[in-house]
C-alpha cells in the first residue's frame, strides 16, 4: 500500500458543487417548517421565520462571494473536504474552503426564500383565523 496520500479525482466542478447545495436548501426548507412548529406563540413563530429568512439571506451573499472568489483564485484545483490531509502549503486550505462556502452559500440562498414564503403562510393562516373569529 503506497503511504503517500493522494487527491481524489476527478476534482469538483462547480456545477455539481451548486446542484448539491440547492438540494441541501430545498431538504432544509421543511425541517425549517417542521422547527416552526416548536415554537408556539404566533408573533414568535413570525419573528422566528423571519429571522431565518434574514440569517439566511446574509449567510448566502457572504458565503457566495467568499466562496466564488476562492474558487476563482484557486485557479481549478478545487478538493474535495476528504483531500484536507493533502494540503500542504498555508494557501491550500482555500482548495477545501472554496466549495464548502458555495455549497453553504447555495443552501441559503434556496432556504432564504423558502422562510419567507413560510413566514407569509403563517402570517396568512393566522389573519385568516383572526377573520373567521378563531
Amino acid at each position: 500500500m503506497n503511504s503517500e496520500r493522494r487527491i481524489t479525482t476527478p476534482l469538483l466542478r462547480l456545477r455539481d458543487v451548486v446542484g448539491r447545495g440547492a438540494l441541501y436548501g430545498l431538504v432544509s426548507v421543511p425541517v425549517l417548517g417542521v422547527g416552526s412548529l416548536f415554537v408556539t406563540d404566533h408573533h414568535d413563530r413570525t419573528t422566528f421565520l423571519a429571522v431565518a429568512g434574514g440569517f439566511a439571506a446574509s449567510l448566502a451573499a457572504v458565503c457566495l462571494l467568499f466562496g466564488l472568489f476562492f474558487w476563482w483564485t484557486c485557479g481549478g484545483d478545487i478538493r474535495r473536504c476528504r483531500d484536507w490531509r493533502t494540503i500542504k502549503g498555508q494557501t491550500e486550505h482555500l482548495t477545501v474552503a472554496a466549495p464548502v462556502m458555495v455549497r453553504i452559500g447555495v443552501l441559503a440562498l434556496v432556504l432564504f426564500p423558502g422562510a419567507f414564503g413560510l413566514y407569509h403562510l403563517v402570517d396568512a393562516a393566522a389573519y385568516d383565523s383572526w377573520l373567521h373569529g378563531g
